[in-house]
């Protein structure tokens, strides 16, 4: 059976190495040359976000949550909480995103390839939306940043 720490390790170092696809992602974001965010510029930055995501998701699903329950102490509980705080405002981003993605479906923007298209020329609702998915992804982070910063701490006195 592999040791504890081993895993641990593995855990580790794949919440890790999400934390620059998450920089990245920002960056394409914060650094665009328009003033509106196309659609080229939204996929390319869900590109690099999304792999971020499938490595701090896969360790903490598979091998922090299940051994959750019986690690009821004070450090390990505050780890879940931002853990979970985080995973929550993902969530309420999500619920932006999707709204933003049915509108390009409804403007047919799935078929029709047009980069200059400006996201809140595509609904009234659509910067509100947006807001939604800005305060979803920033409260993500820094809670994020929080919950890692908590884990490394762990997991060098557990280890």
């Amino acid at each position: 059976m592999v040791a504890d720490r081993t895993i641990a390790t593995v855990a580790a170092v794949m919440v890790s190495a999400s934390f620059p696809f998450y920089l990245y992602g920002a960056w394409i974001m914060i650094d665009r040359e328009s003033e509106h965010v196309t659609w080229e510029i939204l996929t390319r930055h869900l590109k690099f976000i999304f792999p971020g995501l499938v490595l701090t998701t896969v360790p903490v699903a598979t091998w922090m949550v299940p051994r959750l329950f019986g690690q009821l102490e004070g450090l390990a509980m505050l780890h879940a909480f931002l853990g979970l705080q985080a995973y929550a405002l993902l969530g309420f981003g999500l619920t932006g995103i999707v709204r933003i993605f049915q509108v390009k479906r409804s403007a047919d923007l799935y078929d029709v390839s047009d980069p200059d298209v400006n996201l809140n020329d595509l609904h009234e609702n659509m910067s509100a939306w947006r807001g939604r998915l800005r305060i979803g992804v920033f409260g993500y982070v820094i809670l994020w940043m929080l919950a890692y910063a908590v884990g490394v701490y762990r997991f060098t006195l557990l280890y």
